[in-house]
């Protein structure tokens, strides 16, 4: 048996709780969600367990990077810095992948109603300077270090990203050919080619990759 320091009985919407406060040694919690539709109890749920997965994560790998787009902008400098010391193709599709890394903070840009093309040519410019933590600031649209904002993403957390972005375009680009039923009528907008032979190909594949595995 445990103890507590007030116990009660509340309704909350129509039902009714009973609830436990000032439990010593309590090691579990009951978070009560109330919303006005069945859908924004389900987002908020999700966004919860978002939450304290994240935490969870930080709790067991204490390795942070800055978020904000600030460690995807650094990444980008880096491989475009090393593509130049590339001589051949290869070149080619390190830069694709350092431009496909724009995409998140392009994508929080785009979400937060800001001008993409300001915010991204003025992290290039930061990052080009040494500001390595360099990210978007949604509150002011504009750019500041995330790092010392204490906008933090467990480091683990982006290699799985990349990690699973990179191996999901290498399945995608082995696809050699696809097959099509000819009595089908239904034409995708944005069909898959059955042969990637382009680099945009592979800048557009690595950028849903990307975008897939930060958000998944």
């Amino acid at each position: 048996m445990g103890q507590c320091d007030l116990f009660e009985e509340v309704q909350i919407g129509n039902d009714r709780y009973n609830l436990f406060k000032g439990c010593p040694k309590a090691s579990t919690c009951t978070l009560i969600l109330r919303g006005g539709a069945e859908q924004f109890i389900d987002e908020t749920e999700r966004s919860l367990h978002d939450a304290i997965m994240i935490v969870r994560r930080a709790l067991k790998n204490d390795s942070v990077v800055a978020g904000g787009g600030a460690i995807e902008m650094e990444l980008s400098k880096e491989l475009r810095n090393y593509a130049k010391t590339i001589h051949g193709k290869e070149q080619l599709l390190i830069t694709a992948y350092a431009k496909a890394l724009e995409v998140i903070p392009r994508q929080l840009c785009e979400n937060a109603g800001f001008d993409a093309i300001t915010i991204l040519n003025k992290l290039r410019q930061r990052h080009a300077q040494g500001g390595k933590w360099m990210g978007v600031d949604i509150l002011s649209e504009d750019i500041i270090d995330n790092f010392d904002a204490c906008v933090w993403e467990p480091s683990i957390v982006k290699r799985n990203a990349l990690t699973a972005a990179c191996e999901a375009c290498c399945t995608i680009l082995s696809i050699d050919e696809t097959v099509k039923n000819p009595n089908s009528n239904y034409k995708a907008p944005n069909a898959m080619p059955g042969m990637i032979k382009t680099v945009d190909g592979f800048f557009n594949f690595i950028s849903f990759a990307i975008l897939c595995g930060i958000y998944l």
